[in-house]
This record gives structure tokens, sequence and C-alpha cells, in this order.
């Protein structure tokens, strides 16, 4: 999984610079491959963006009932509490929201590196606790099958979905944006590729139980190992609580804008380009939220349930992002030296080294979809099947609707809609002024 990580991250630092003011899977398939292979990816990032807020969310609400296990029985109330406070902060900006985020981020990261260096320190000395088996857990070991590794692989890929957050996201970043955002690209691949062997060492060592009857986490299991029920051991689970409930905001960054994209090129309702009195993207934000609620309630905020629904859009949204780039490369690699071409969102110049940078975005390409695979594979039967089912119906709703504005656009233009102009010719006016604004 951290190979595949340091795959993503050197691939995503060459869209970053080809696309300097955002090179989402949309707008690099939409440029590169066609209008088809575009509203797949971006029906895909939808559909994982959704996801992400609901996975994240409850997440985050497994944590406080790990910590507080009388809360169980609310998990679904407090995920859908979480939900509407996180709306209600993005819906006031996203300035506002950015100062929210940054302090909780460098605290997590504070407090996940303390723990592995105190976990590590532990081992080391031998004074490290085990939690302790149960007897029927014997009992109940699988053999370890290749579709059991394909499942560990699947749900540990989950860990790798944020990652196009910051080629969508470069306007946000100070001048120099590409070269701020790809730094920061790697510094974030390097902090996740620590702390994730990290805590996967850790929770070997402390035997950590995992599975679907299991109502605590793997990071309270290792927490409550090293420090026990102190204070050390509530404000790790606080840090992780709070990182988790972030952790949807990149969703929170990322649809509003991406459906708002669509949206601009007639393949979803115009409503979604339109910005609220905080120059934010009302509707999305709250069409995100909503969505986010009706599977927190659906799978009744249940990670385990929620996570065979998770990834495979994005992963899909990899390949199409990484295979747009291959095709991209090929027609630099056409181009005369000092020769350029704008596209949508950034401007084609010859490359010189633009074989090997294809390469890359190559094998990009291929190990995405290998795991697209093995996700769908491996997820099938636990619920993967009904992301494979509406992502084709997104893009064939998508195309409904660009039909529609196609038809009202050629109505207008021969001017049938209104077969009384010539008797009513201020009011006319009007109503075609209505119609456009509406």
């Amino acid at each position: 999984i951290v190979g595949l990580l340091v795959i993503l991250t050197i691939s995503y630092r060459q869209t970053i610079y080809a696309y300097p003011n955002g090179g989402g899977a949309y707008i690099v398939a939409h440029d590169n491959l066609g209008d088809g292979p575009a509203l797949t990816a971006g029906a895909a990032l939808l559909t994982d963006y959704i996801l992400t807020v609901a996975v994240s969310i409850s997440s985050g609400v497994a944590q406080i009932t790990s910590a507080f296990p009388s809360l169980y029985g609310f998990r679904v109330e407090i995920a859908l509490g979480l939900i509407l406070l996180i709306t209600i902060i993005n819906l006031r900006g996203v300035k506002e929201s950015g100062s929210v985020f940054a302090i909780p981020t460098y605290f997590f990261v504070a407090m996940m590196l303390l723990m592995l260096g105190i976990g590590f320190w532990q081992e080391s000395m031998g004074h490290l606790q085990t939690i302790p088996q149960p007897q029927a857990l014997e009992t109940t070991l699988l053999p370890l099958s290749i579709l059991l590794v394909m499942r560990a692989f699947a749900s540990g890929c989950t860990a790798l979905t944020g990652v196009e957050a910051i080629s969508n996201g470069i306007m946000a970043f100070k001048v120099p944006r590409s070269r701020n955002a790809a730094r920061t690209m790697v510094f974030m691949s390097m902090l996740l590729a620590v702390m994730f062997i990290g805590i996967t060492m850790l929770a070997n060592q402390v035997h950590v139980i995992a599975g679907e009857n299991v109502n605590e986490t793997v990071i309270s299991q290792i927490a409550r190992s090293l420090y026990g029920l102190s204070p050390m051991y509530y404000i790790t689970l606080t840090a992780t609580t709070i990182i988790l409930i972030m952790a949807a905001n990149t969703s929170y960054a990322g649809f509003p804008f991406l459906s708002a994209l669509i949206a601009g090129d007639n393949f979803l309702p115009k409503q979604l380009t339109y910005r609220g009195r905080r120059l934010v993207f009302s509707w999305g934000i709250v069409a995100l939220a909503l969505s986010a609620a009706a599977l927190v309630i659906i799978f009744t905020a249940d990670t385990t349930r929620l996570i065979p629904l998770y990834a495979i859009g994005v992963f899909m949204s990899f390949t199409l992002s990484q295979t747009g780039m291959v095709v991209r490369w090929n027609r630099v690699g056409k181009m005369q030296a000092g020769e350029e071409r704008a596209v949508h969102g950034s401007t084609m110049r010859h490359d010189p080294h633009w074989r090997s940078k294809q390469i890359v975005n190559g094998v990009g390409a291929v190990a995405t979809f290998i795991v697209m695979i093995i996700f769908a594979v491996a997820k099938f039967s636990e619920g993967a099947w009904i992301v494979i089912i509406i992502i084709p119906a997104l893009v064939f709703l998508f195309f409904r609707i660009n039909k529609h504005y196609k038809y009202v656009a050629a109505i207008l233009h021969k001017g049938s809609l209104f077969p009384n102009i010539r008797q009513h010719p201020v009011k006319t006016l009007v109503m075609v002024d209505d119609v456009h604004a509406g």
C-alpha cells in the first residue's frame, strides 16, 4: 500500500505541474479523453466525496464510542450532529473553515508520532502490553486465502483516497502554487507512510482485535495498551476523533467545486454553479451534507458496512486521470520546440522529457486500475456492487441533463417557445430573461 502511495505521489506531482490551475480527474479526462471518461471520473469522484464524509464521520463517532461505550446506541444521532456542524462551518466560507481545521491537524500528527515513539520505546524495553485474546477467537480464524489478502489490501487502500485533493485545490496555495502544492503532497505522503506503517506494526505487536463484532477501534486498543485509561488515552482519541471529522472537509471543498465544474458544462443543474453570500457553492455543500446524512442513517454509522462502498470510485478516477496524462504526454511529444497550445485549465508546451513522464503516469494508471479491479472483486458481495451500479447511473443522468439543456437552448434559439411573440413582445422578453435566470 505504501508502494502504491509512492507511485500515486510521483504521478500526481506531474499532474500538479501540468495543470497549475487545478488538475482533478474530471479536468484531465475532459481535456484528453472526452466527455464519456470525464463524466465517469466525475461520477466516481462525486460518489467518493459523499462516502468520504459518511466514512470519516462514522469513524470519528467510533472513536467516541470506544472511549465512552455507553454512547454506542446514539452513534447515528452523534454522526448527524457532526455533519450538521461541519456543514455550517463550511457554509460560512473557506477562509473561516481553513483556520478551524489547521490546529487540529497538527495536533493529530503530533499525538500519532508521540504514540508511535512511546510504543516502539516500550517494545524495545520489553514493557509493551498486549491485549488479551478471547478464547473463541481461535475457532473463528479464516485461512490466509488470496481473497482474504485482497480484502485486507482493498480496505487498507482507503487510506490513499485523499491524494487527489491537493491536485484539485492548487489554487488554495500561495504563489508559486504548483511548487508549493507538489511539496505539500510529498510531505503529506511521507507523514502518511510513517503513520500507516507505524500503526500497522504496533497493532500487530499489541495483538489488536478487529472485525464486525468489535466495537473498539484499533487506535483505541493501541492507546489503551500504551497509556491505560489515563488522560493521554483520552487526549489521543480526542485528536483522532477531531481529525476524522476534519477529514470530511476535503469533500466539502472538492464536491461543490467539482459539481460546479460539471454543471458549468451543462451536465448537472445550473444551480450548483451559484455562489452564496459567503462566496461558496452553497447548493453543492447542502447536497453533499444531505447525501452523506442519508448514508449514515441507512448504514447506521457503521464504518465496517460503509468501507465496501468506499474507494472503488476514487481509484477509478485515479485510473482515468493517469490515463489522460498518458494521452497528454503523447500529444506533447508531437509538438515542436517553442510551440504552445491552450487547453482547459492549462497550456501544453513541448517537453523533451515527455517520454519518461509518460511512463511514470502509465505505471500509475496500470497500478490504480489493478487496485480498482481488486477492490471490485474483493468487496463486491459486501456492497461494492452498489457503487458499480450508481456510477453508470450517474453518467446516464449527466447525459440526460445535458440533453435537456440542449433541447431548451434549441427552442430558445428558434423562438418557438413563445408563439405569440409578435403580439406581446415586452412580456415575451421578460419571460425569456426569466428562463435564462432560472
